[in-house]
This record gives structure tokens, C-alpha cells and sequence, in this order.
């Protein structure tokens, strides 16, 4: 439980939140083990040690790993088979993972041995807090596991971390795990029996990568609901269509909640009118037909956007509870029962429950990157727009030089389409790609990691889309007139135009995305929608 006083968390393997691992891994917070759960660790210690001393076969302890279970090995060996298991499984490829992902990781691992059913030392507890206090961030490659016996191969380099044979970060530069562990005055682990499998069969690595992009997802859900009122404002649109009457018709929690924030956005506005509103006082006068100023009914786009949106949210929700129980359980193998003095051998190490959830998640996020491409569309084609400018350019006199120069905006939809085709191309779901491996012991798995590493690129891909889309937006609002806005729109215009200024001409606009991306990573945009009830 995060304690904001302290600045510290009370790791005791059952009340981490997503927060606590989100302020954890992006603010540097660190954990404590706590007293009652440092007994439960020190019982199942107690307890596998009396097992190996009887000569029991215990998996992965005194047998081998995988296929292997059948060869047993004498108690003597055992910490020398765990320091083996940690080369053994050194065969990670691909991009380091970044800094947030790694600190989650060790916090994961850390309240997972925590709960005290994996008869570790609760030295080897503290030796990962220790890693978090000190910064020193384990070089973790991002590829090499299937989400089966957990994350074997991303976890061994934090098991090799803690006993000084892997290289890590450490003060801005990367070295030998012994080298930083000295500067910080800490000594290398040397491993007991299960504790190399105890840091290494579970699934803290893919737990990272969901944790925190469910709790970006759920971010960025707020801001499409911005972007949504903005573009509306944008294209002259009809509020009505946000009613709460409509929602309170299909009450999912999502829905109801995405069209509240737009609806109260609109709510000022003196350029999303509602139709009725409009047109309460129009008589035919005896004509047959006539041409309305302004269509009763926007592009789905827009309209349906709170349906769109509000599935997102309800998905978030439910991840959310599966994540958080992911993050405070015991997810290795085998387990030690204290009160039943006997080892139990299973799979808890199965990331099935995070591979649906982000396989769900991801679904949910490719919808919302569509949503605003489509929205970003609307807003600079000269055809949908309502008497924008082509591609929001200034608006130029007839007789100005600069005519037919500039091009505005079309760069940066070209850009977000891109996006929001490699978002839905990476949201085909992981988890029914698996496949057998470590000798058919590991026939069925469940490429959690795979799917919580494609959730995050696609919440990071979501997030350039929205910048864009901010931006777009703001310029849309200085052509109509940003004083016609609501007090929401002007709000959150009068932020963004902190960082990004009005597009006079053309210029490249990849430095005002990635500053509109880091307000919406800090929080600075959704804080500025409706606070709900």
C-alpha cells in the first residue's frame, strides 16, 4: 500500500496497486518488506530446508528444471544448480527494456516472494529493494519469453543482476552487475536452494509491461473523450448527440461516463449546438424541401464516439482487477505450505490471465487509435470539415504570395494513419499463438509477455495519435475562434499553446508531438476534463 507520507511502500505480497507500481517505476518510489511478511517468508525458508535435509525430490530444488524433473541431485548441489539456471537462461534479444518497465519488474518480484510461500531468504527480498533504492536497473532484453514457467529468460537477468554477473545501469552508464553493486556499497547474493528459480518462474516481467499500460490506457481514455468534444467543436457539430438521456437508454458504466465528459465540455459551447436547439423555431413555411445549415446528425466518428471510448474504459476496469491480483500472487513453482509442511508443485507461473487481459486491452486501444484517426481526418479534408481551411492552413487573402505553398496539416494525418494501421495490425491476440517448447515439457504456453509488450507499443502509439490529434484541434479552434469555445476547449487550448504554437506556415511539427505527448504522459491534459461525480 502506498504510503504518500513516507514515500515508501509496505511490501507484503497483497496490497500493491497499479499506482503503487506506476509511482514505483516513474518516480523512483521504493518498498520496505514489512514485518509480518517478513515471518512468512522466514517459516517457508525454515520449511524447505527441512525438506531438502530429508532427501525429498523437490522440482527445480533438488531435480532438475523442465523435462529434467526426473533427475534428481544430491542436497549439496543445490545452490549450485540455481546459479547454473541463471547462464542457463542468459539468452534475451532484442531492445533493452526501458527504465520504468525494469523498476516495476523488480517490485513485482519482490512483493511476489514477499507473500511467503517461496521459501526464499528474506535477504534475497531485500537484495531487490535494494536495486530500486540504489537505481541499479538490470539490462533486460525485451524478447526471449513465451509467458510460460513465467518470464524464465527476461527474469534471469535480474537473478544474475543480484548476484553480480550481469551488466546494468547504474548512475547514467552501463556496467558489470559486481561493479555498480560495490560502488553502491552492497554485496552480491549468493543463491541458496530455489532461490535462482524463485527469482526467475513468474510473471513480474509481463505484469510490468500491463501494469503500466493499463494505467496509461485508462489516461488515455479521458483524453479521447477530450479530443472527441474538441473535434466536435471543431466541426460545428450537435452536442445533442451527448445527451445523457441516450446513455441512461444503454447504461454501460464506460458509456455513460465518456458521454458525461464530453456533454460537460459542450455544455458552454457556441459552436457544438444542439440541433433541437437550433432549429426548435424552424418552420418549413410551406415548402416541400430545404437545405439545412447544419446536419442534425454527425459522422459516427463523432457521435458514437462515448461507445468507442466507453468500452475502452470498461475494459481497463476489468484488466485493471486481473493485473492487480496477478501482482500479488504467488506466481512461481513449486509453492512451500508453512502451515501444511509440505511443497506443492503447479503452475501459477502461467500468464494466461495477463495474456487476455492484454490481448483485450490492446483491442481496446487499436479502437481508440482508429477513433482519432478518423476524427483527425474529419477535421483537416477541406470536404468534412465545415468551411475550414484545406489541411487547417492560415487563411491566406487571394492576392497572398504565400498561396498555394503551405500544406498545413496533411504531414501530421499522414502520420497518424500510419499509426493507427500499426496499431490494429499489432492488435491480432497473442495468446492463441502458442507454442511448444523446452523439449514439449512446455507444450502449452501462453505469450503473455508478447501481449503486454504489444499493449504498451500500441498505448505509446495512441498517444502520438492524440498529440497529433491536440494539435489539429487547437488550430481548428483559432480558425473558428477559440473565444466561441467552451471553458473546457479554451482550458486545455491556452495549455497546449504553452508548448505548441499557432501553425502560421509550414514547419516540421515532430517537436510539437513529442511535447504534447509528455503532457499527456504528466498528466497535464486529462487533468483538465470534467471531474466526474
Amino acid at each position: 500500500m502506498l504510503l504518500e507520507q513516507q514515500r515508501t511502500l509496505d511490501i507484503d505480497g497483497q496490497s500493491l496497486t497499479i499506482e503503487d507500481v506506476v509511482w514505483c517505476a516513474r518516480a523512483g518510489g521504493n518498498g520496505s518488506l514489512s514485518p509480518g511478511a517478513a515471518a512468512a517468508v522466514e517459516r517457508t525458508h525454515r520449511l524447505k530446508h527441512d525438506l531438502v535435509d530429508r532427501e525429498i525430490p523437490i522440482y527445480g530444488v533438488t531435480t532438475g528444471f523442465g523435462d529434467s524433473a526426473h533427475r534428481q541431485i544430491a542436497p549439496a548441489k543445490a545452490a549450485a544448480l540455481q546459479q547454473n539456471l541463471l547462464r542457463n537462461l542468459g539468452a534475451g534479444v532484442g531492445p533493452v527494456a526501458a527504465p520504468d518497465v525494469t523498476r516495476a519488474t523488480i517490485l513485482l518480484r519482490a512483493n511476489c516472494l514477499a507473500k511467503g510461500n517461496s521459501g526464499v531468504r528474506t535477504r534475497v527480498v531485500r537484495a531487490l529493494l535494494d536495486l530500486l533504492e540504489h537505481d541499479i536497473l538490470p539490462c533486460i532484453p525485451e524478447r526471449g519469453s513465451v509467458g510460460a514457467s513465467g518470464d524464465l529468460v527476461p527474469l534471469s537477468y535480474i537473478g544474475s543482476a543480484l548476484v553480480g554477473e550481469a551488466p546494468v545501469r547504474y548512475r547514467g552508464e552501463v556496467m558489470e552487475a559486481a561493479q555498480a553493486l560495490e560502488l553502491a556499497g552492497l554485496e552480491p547474493l549468493t543463491l541458496e536452494a530455489k532461490e535462482g528459480l524463485a527469482l526467475t518462474n513468474g510473471t513480474s516481467f509481463m505484469t510490468a509491461f500491463a501494469a503500466l499500460a493499463t494505467h496509461d490506457a485508462r489516461r488515455l481514455a479521458v483524453v479521447a473523450d477530450i479530443c472527441t468534444a474538441m473535434a466536435s467543436e471543431a466541426l460545428l457539430g450537435n452536442r445533442g448527440h451527448f445527451n445523457a438521456f441516450i446513455f441512461e437508454a444503454k447504461p454501460h458504466p464506460g458509456i455513460v461516463e465518456s458521454g458525461r465528459v464530453v456533454r460537460e465540455m459542450l455544455a458552454s459551447s457556441r459552436l457544438a449546438i444542439d440541433c433541437e436547439d437550433l432549429y426548435e423555431e424552424h418552420d418549413l413555411n410551406g415548402r416541400g424541401y430545404v437545405q439545412l445549415e447544419r446536419h442534425v446528425q454527425d459522422r459516427y466518428s463523432i457521435r458514437c464516439a462515448p461507445h468507442v471510448v466507453g468500452s475502452l474504459r470498461d475494459t481497463v476496469r476489468w484488466v485493471g482487477e486481473w493485473v492487480e491480483i496477478e501482482a500479488n500472487a504467488s506466481d512461481d513453482n513449486p509453492l512451500f505450505d508453512a502451515a501444511g509442511e509440505r511443497v506443492h508443485s503447479g503452475g501459477n507461473f502461467y500468464g494466461g490471465h495477463i495474456t487476455q487481459a492484454m490481448d483485450s486491452l490492446k483491442v481496446g486501444v487499436a479502437n481508440l487509435c482508429d477513433l482519432l484517426d478518423r476524427q483527425l481526418e474529419l477535421v483537416v479534408d477541406e470536404k468534412f470539415n465545415r468551411g475550414l481551411t484545406p489541411n487547417l492552413i492560415p487563411p491566406f487573402g487571394y492576392d497572398d504570395p504565400r498561396n498555394g505553398l503551405h500544406h498545413g496539416f496533411k504531414g501530421m494525418q499522414i502520420s497518424a494513419s500510419s499509426l493507427a494501421a500499426e496499431a490494429l495490425k499489432l492488435s491480432n491476440p497473442a495468446s492463441v499463438h502458442s507454442r511448444s517448447t523446452e523439449a514439449h515439457n512446455q507444450d502449452k504456453v501462453s505469450m503473455g509477455t508478447i501481449a503486454a509488450r504489444d499493449a504498451r507499443t500500441i498505448v505509446e502509439l495512441a498517444e502520438h495519435i492524440a498529440a497529433m490529434h491536440l494539435i489539429a484541434s487547437c488550430q481548428a479552434l483559432d480558425l473558428r475562434g477559440i473565444e466561441q469555445a467552451g471553458p473546457y476547449s479554451r482550458a486545455l487550448h491556452a495549455r497546449i499553446r504553452e508548448r505548441v504554437p499557432y501553425l502560421d506556415g509550414d514547419r516540421r511539427t515532430d517537436v510539437d508531438i513529442a511535447a504534447v505527448v509528455e503532457l499527456i504522459r504528466r498528466g497535464d491534459i486529462d487533468e483538465l476534463a470534467p471531474a466526474g461525480r
